[in-house]
Parts: structure tokens; C-alpha cells; sequence
């Protein structure tokens, strides 16, 4: 069921439950019968609190999804940036492809794209992926030596994860 689904549905229900309280009438004071006051005022109470919930859970589900739309972009962007990068490694002398490459950089930076540290650190596998092993003694064991491919986070979520070398 899609988010719009939810959100109707549970729109649904909230009308349906004012509906019921509007059709109980009120016809008596309320003193003569504080029971049924007492009543009404809670079911109006629990109706106000479930709608405040209702509000609170769609918007979170709203930025859940932006966030997540987003994501998936700077995820199929990601392949042109390393293919630009590569080519400037190749060419270093063409000023146009730097510009462009520079460019790249700060637009995924200006949207929030961090992009993950990873030579010299610990390996860590929520944030890098280990292609290869090597024994070097001159090393910590678990580090970090050498990156393939750089890894990214967008708003604390790990887009792609570092293809790294690590010592033993």
C-alpha cells in the first residue's frame, strides 16, 4: 500500500470517528450526567491525540521519502563522478575536465554528499568494502591502505561504501 493509500485510509478513520461523535447527541447538561460528559470529553481527547499522531507520522514519512529519492539520484550520479575524476587523473593538463570535476564536487557537497574517509583508518564494515587483503607489518592490523573507489554518506546514510585494500 503506497503512502497516499495510508494517508487516505487514515484520514478515513479519522472522519469516520468525529462522525460517531457528532451523532451521539448532547441533549442533557452537562451536570446532570457527568459519566457521559466525562465520556465525551475523553473520546474527544483520544480523537485530538490520534489526529495529532496522524499528522506527526505522515510528515516523517514525507522527509523519509524525500530523503530517499534523493539517495537514489546521488546513487546514479555517483558513476559519473568517478568517470570524470578518472578522466582528470588521466589527463591532468586539460583545465576543462578539473573545472568540471571541481564542479561535481561542490554540487554533491552544496546537497549534503560527504564523502567517506578511508586510507589510513580502521576498516569498518558499515563503511567500507574490503576487496582485497594484504599482510604488511609496518601497518596496524585492519587498516585501511589503499582505496579503489571512494565511498559516500547523504544525511547519516551510507550511499555507496569504499572498495578498499586492507593490511592484516
Amino acid at each position: 500500500m503506497s503512502a497516499k493509500e495510508q494517508e487516505k485510509e487514515k484520514e478515513l478513520e479519522v472522519e469516520e470517528t468525529e462522525r460517531e461523535a457528532q451523532e451521539q447527541p448532547v441533549t442533557e447538561s452537562p451536570t446532570a450526567e457527568p459519566d457521559k460528559y466525562a465520556e465525551l470529553n475523553d473520546r474527544y481527547l483520544r480523537l485530538m491525540a490520534e489526529y495529532d499522531n496522524f499528522k506527526k507520522r505522515t510528515q516523517k514519512e514525507k522527509s523519509d521519502i524525500y530523503v530517499s529519492a534523493a539517495a537514489d539520484v546521488i546513487e546514479a550520479m555517483l558513476p559519473v563522478v568517478d568517470t570524470v575524476r578518472r578522466a582528470v587523473d588521466l589527463d591532468g593538463g586539460n583545465e576543462g575536465l578539473r573545472l568540471i570535476s571541481k564542479q561535481l564536487e561542490d554540487a554533491l557537497k552544496a546537497v549534503g554528499v560527504e564523502e567517506l574517509g578511508a586510507v589510513g583508518e580502521q576498516f569498518d564494515p558499515e563503511l567500507h568494502n574490503a576487496v582485497m587483503h594484504i599482510e604488511d607489518a609496518s601497518v596496524d592490523g585492519n587498516t585501511v591502505v589503499e582505496e579503489f573507489a571512494k565511498g559516500y554518506r547523504y544525511q547519516g546514510r551510507v550511499i555507496r561504501h569504499s572498495m578498499v585494500k586492507v593490511a592484516n
